[in-house]
């Protein structure tokens, strides 16, 4: 099998995953979308592999190990990815990245915990008292 068919189909299938993660406003299916991304390297380093190992006289097979390595990291990623998004989604109720934006606290004044409270403003012979 030719090279060029494996990487045009990684190439493909990257590009799906970007589009996806850029286009998707609902954050588990950017975690898919990653997801498909990471497949696509794995199947690039897995055919650039093959294709060099045919190649040259040393059977290393660097790109298969590095590909079990992306696997390991892309599942730890994916389970504490959805555990973020279940746990926004119980605080918040929607998993839309768009609303998850526009419900983060803005700057809070000086002087106010924002919750309406206010604290006395600290003069200098308190902050000496404090730091001593």
């Amino acid at each position: 099998m030719h090279l060029a068919y494996p990487a045009v189909l990684s190439a493909l299938l990257f590009c799906t995953g970007l589009y996806g993660v850029l286009a998707r406003r609902n954050a588990i299916l950017v975690l898919m979308s990653v997801e498909l991304m990471l497949n696509a390297v794995n199947l690039n380093l897995v055919a650039f592999d093959v294709w060099l190992s045919r190649t040259a006289r040393d059977t290393l097979h660097s790109g298969q190990a590095l590909t079990l390595f992306t696997i390991a990291i892309a599942a730890a990623e994916i389970g504490i990815g959805l555990a973020i998004v279940l746990a926004v989604y119980r605080g918040r109720g929607t998993s839309d990245i768009d609303k998850l934006r526009d419900t983060a606290e803005g700057p809070v004044p000086d002087g106010s915990h924002g919750d309406g409270t206010e604290e006395a403003p600290v003069t200098g012979d308190e902050k000496a008292e404090a730091t001593a």
